[in-house]
């Protein structure tokens, strides 16, 4: 049964900003666990080619670079799946940008570019997504939406990042309404809201041991998550272990969130 309910044999997925970080844990997750194909897309182009190259020794991985926080960019990824696939099973809404600066000196583009990416294009390219993730749901085989909110969209601080928190919370309840409006059509929508995780964005704060250090002693599990924790909980949403599991938002957070 273990192996059965955690499989992700024969699934096709999707996963925005998949060239690093959470992205790319999530993608080399599915392939370990027996997806038939991941695509990732990013908006380097190099970066995004260079990751799927090094996630495909462990399956199929196909890199569509592009920006999909752009008009242009959505709609390429959209029109290559299309002429790729008749269906997809997984989408991982997780590309995201994030703004820090002082209350008194946050820029309206800072706000603007955070929102976009992170709240706008996730409903847009699920929009545009919609029928593929429909054409092969059903009852006993639903499709399966994951958007990686964030526990800054749960908790009552910004740390300097307003236009983030605030992004992060608009997808958690983007979450909860498309789960609704999806639910019919055997889609399922859940989002994952990780605590800190090593990454490009949490580089300013890793590569500073006091600060790091600081900051373990106000996570309760006393670190940061790893490759495996957001994949693992990835894999549960996206098989038949989280078949009964919709509008959900899931801390990945070591306990931060309950203390904060």
């Amino acid at each position: 049964m273990i192996e059965s309910l955690f499989s992700m044999h024969d699934k096709i997925c999707v996963v925005t900003g998949g060239s690093r970080g959470l992205g790319a844990f999530m993608a080399q997750g599915f392939l370990e666990a027996g997806a038939k194909r991941v695509y990732i897309t990013a908006r380097k182009h190099d970066a995004c080619v260079s990751a799927a190259e090094e996630l495909s020794q462990y399956g199929e991985c196909i890199a569509i670079p592009g920006d999909v926080a752009t008009s242009d960019g959505l709609q390429n990824l959209v029109s290559e799946l299309m002429s790729r696939e008749d269906h997809i099973d997984v989408l991982v809404n997780n590309a995201g940008a994030g703004w820090g600066a002082p209350f008194g000196q946050f820029p309206e583009h800072g706000w603007d570019k955070t929102m976009t990416v992170n709240t706008k294009s996730p409903f847009f390219l699920t929009q545009a997504l919609a029928p593929l993730l429909k054409a092969n749901a059903r009852a006993d085989n639903t499709a399966s939406i994951i958007n990686i909110g964030s526990i800054a969209g749960m908790v009552g601080h910004a740390v300097d990042n307003f236009s983030y928190a605030i992004s992060k919370a608009g997808i958690h309840q983007l979450t909860r309404i498309l789960s609704a409006e999806l639910a019919k059509d055997h889609i399922r929508v859940n989002a994952i809201a990780p605590g800190r995780f090593y990454s490009k964005m949490t580089e300013f704060l890793s590569t500073d041991q006091a600060a790091f250090d600081e900051e373990l002693q106000t996570i309760p599990m006393r670190r940061w998550g790893e490759a495996t924790d957001i994949a693992g909980v990835a894999i549960m949403l996206a098989s038949p272990a989280g078949a009964f599991i919709t509008g959900q938002i899931i801390p990945v957070d070591g306990g931060t969130s309950v203390v904060n």
